[in-house]
């Protein structure tokens, strides 16, 4: 950064200048916030990253997280993505144009082979196991609750201490959906390795290429979580996991629309949804 200071604008030099004085907040500032900071527009902030030769402004952030070379506890993140007297209509805001912003980077580096690759994967499977810990867990149920809905062979292993019994019989015709965000559980991880051994096929939902899960996923899709706050923002995986269940919908239409049929009678006789 400091080398291509002299081929800096004005603007770009303010934000070089926080950055180096704020090394330990400034990595994690979303984009919108770090413009709000330095008091330029967002699109000088993006363009800086790719100035420096990053492939965006996430990949920049990333970049430095790394470099502070240790790891923040929930509670420090929460300290240094806080500010006293936010007003509630700033936060939705702020939190809703950076659900927006994740919705388009991820799309914009989405790998639509990757995608197709795994549409195909969890059709061809035999059986399906979903691993997600902790809040990734509210992703990984929606799938859950589609995929074993219209194919009959999606369950999630739920219980940490009872994986080993789910996944003691895994096949290579099988496959493990595996999902992982920062901060990512040591499980997640321990559960790839195991079926990876044993020669199923996997498929990861992550956050980005540096993470712990992907040198053990077949497929890899890559969601964007980042957000000025201590959580992670899912407008994205979720999106994916969307595009996911109506792509292989899509693919087995007349099974989906039989099984749906005859859903709607059962669906009818136990009264289910509110006329």
């Amino acid at each position: 950064m400091i080398a291509k200071r002299q081929e800096m604008s004005k603007s770009q030099r303010k934000i070089a200048n926080y950055l180096i004085s704020h090394q330990e907040t400034a990595p994690f500032l979303t984009a919108s916030k770090l413009a709000k900071n330095v008091e330029v527009g967002e699109a000088t902030v993006v363009r800086f990253a790719f100035f420096l030769n990053y492939e965006g402004y996430p990949d920049l952030q990333r970049h430095m997280q790394e470099a502070l070379q240790r790891k923040w506890t929930s509670a420090e993140v929460f300290a240094r993505t806080t500010e006293r007297g936010d007003k509630p209509e700033d936060t939705v805001s702020e939190v809703l144009s950076d659900d927006i912003n994740n919705l388009q980077q991820t799309l914009q580096q989405m790998d639509k082979k990757e995608f197709q690759g795994a549409v195909e994967d969890i059709i061809a499977a035999e059986r399906i196991y979903i691993v997600a810990y902790r809040s990734a867990t509210s992703v990984a149920l929606f799938l859950e609750f589609y995929l074993d809905l219209v194919l009959q062979n999606t369950e999630m292993v739920r219980s940490a201490d009872g994986v080993s019994e789910h996944i003691l019989d895994i096949e290579e015709n099988d496959l493990v959906i595996a999902f992982g965000f920062s901060r990512y559980t040591k499980r997640t991880v321990e559960v790839l390795k195991y079926v990876k051994q044993k020669g199923a096929k996997t498929l990861v939902i992550t956050d980005h290429m540096l993470s712990p899960l992907t040198p053990y996923g077949d497929r890899k899709l890559l969601a964007v979580t980042e957000i000025n706050s201590f959580i992670d923002s899912f407008s994205a995986p979720q999106s994916i996991v969307s595009a996911l269940i109506t792509a292989i919908t899509r693919s087995e239409q007349d099974k989906v629309e039989k099984r749906l049929e005859q859903l709607e009678h059962l669906w009818d006789a136990f009264d289910v949804f509110q006329e």
